[in-house]
């Protein structure tokens, strides 16, 4: 049986299929995976799921999986939250953002949230991890000071998360007084060319990772 992956946001099914042949199932939401207990695979990817839309999928559900003796590899958003907290479990974490939260430079699931289209699943929203990880490559290239890349993250955080996107941020930096008014279309210029998306770059990573445990 093929893996079942649970993505869409973070990275497309039509993408995700050109690195993993699997069966691509929308973000994985509450009772889930104890649906897939009837006929389970021998693994199981999370990569996206909901968070605030309605109930989140159970660590419960997820360790039963994981007592059965599947294997669960997480990831990039959802799967990055629940697998730095079921990693005693043996869930099995990949990725920068699975490191962040590890190690608690990550704590809020507000960091992967990002609201989208119910039907096609793209992302209509700028995750905070994003935008955490690009100031940070801002700050690197001398184009944003150390202040202003703090600034820029702290009034993202504020900023509810389906309204996060890079112009109501640069806004919102102009009117706290971290940029000015005429900087704005420089600094919209950045975030289009130097835009790290690590929640893609992490889902990648799941897919090679049970890519690698097939093998």
């Amino acid at each position: 049986m093929k893996p079942v992956v649970y993505t869409g946001t973070s990275i497309s099914h039509s993408e995700a299929r050109r690195i993993l042949d699997a069966d691509y199932r929308p973000p994985v939401r509450r009772h889930d995976i104890r649906r897939l207990m009837n006929s389970p695979p021998g693994i199981i990817g999370i990569i996206d799921g909901i968070f605030f839309d309605s109930a989140a999928v159970a660590h419960r559900e997820i360790i039963e999986a994981l007592k059965s003796g599947i294997t669960v590899v997480g990831g990039a958003s959802m799967g990055a939250l629940r697998a730095s907290e079921l990693e005693p479990y043996g869930m099995i974490g990949v990725g920068k953002i699975y490191e962040m939260y590890k190690s608690g430079t990550l704590e809020s699931d507000d960091e992967v949230a990002v609201t989208f289209d119910a039907e096609t699943m793209e992302p209509l929203s700028v995750p905070l991890v994003n935008v955490r990880v690009t100031v940070e490559l801002g700050q690197a290239m001398g184009f944003l000071t150390k202040e202003q890349a703090s600034a820029v993250v702290d009034i993202t955080r504020k900023i509810f998360y389906p309204e996060r996107n890079y112009r109501s941020i640069i806004n919102e930096c102009v009117k706290n007084g971290v940029f000015e008014d005429s900087e704005k279309e420089k600094l919209l210029d950045f975030f289009k060319v130097h835009e790290v998306d690590v929640k893609r770059q992490d889902a990648v990573l799941v897919l090679e990772k049970i890519k690698e445990l097939l093998n």
